[in-house]
């Protein structure tokens, strides 16, 4: 059987707009496009998560990514591959 792919919930309030989450979603899609991320992982969009003096923020596996860290998600998806 397959294994099932792991979500990355991005918030896409308003004040995480205003802080550019656009290009934070742009280059963790492009993070997860290349091997050995590729086709395990998949981005859903929120609604505002009221961690807005935070943002951009993403939740994976109950740990909150704040300020767009995507050098930190990265290393998130990385452990759990392994």
């Amino acid at each position: 059987m397959k294994p099932r792919k792991k979500y990355i919930f991005i918030c896409n309030g308003k004040d995480c707009k205003k802080n550019d989450n656009k290009s934070f979603s742009s280059l963790l899609k492009q993070a997860m496009n290349r091997a050995p991320l590729k086709g395990n992982f998949k981005l859903v969009k929120t609604k505002c998560m009221d961690c807005c003096k935070s943002g951009p923020i993403a939740v994976y596996n109950n740990q909150l990514v704040k300020k767009g860290d995507t050098d930190q998600i990265v290393q998130f998806l990385m452990k759990d591959l392994l």
